[in-house]
């Protein structure tokens, strides 16, 4: 029984970009070039193709996390701003009946 050969996923993605740029035909990019049959080579460029919005979705997604994350830590950065003044102020009074 034939071994199932593994491909990276580097190897597969620069098989699909050659062949969706037309440099070669499918049939010589696949089979005789790197010995793939064209079902195999169809089924990557159509994952990679269905996989085209997931790129940029994903950023967007990152971006809009980030931008939450932020805007919650700059509430706490102002809440311990407001504390921190009113322990100051606090103290200030505090010190200032006891020279009296």
């Amino acid at each position: 029984m034939a071994k199932r050969r593994r491909f990276t996923p580097e190897f597969k993605a620069e098989v699909v970009r050659e062949a969706l740029l037309g440099e070669s035909s499918q049939a010589e990019l696949g089979f005789r070039r790197h010995n793939l049959s064209q079902d195999q080579l169809s089924k990557w460029k159509q994952h990679a193709v269905e996989s085209f919005t997931s790129l940029f979705t994903s950023t967007d997604k990152q971006a809009t996390e980030s931008t939450e994350r932020i805007a919650q830590l700059e509430q706490i950065v102002g809440r311990l701003t407001l504390a921190l003044e009113i322990e100051k102020k606090a103290l200030r009074m505090s010190l200032g009946e006891r020279i009296r």
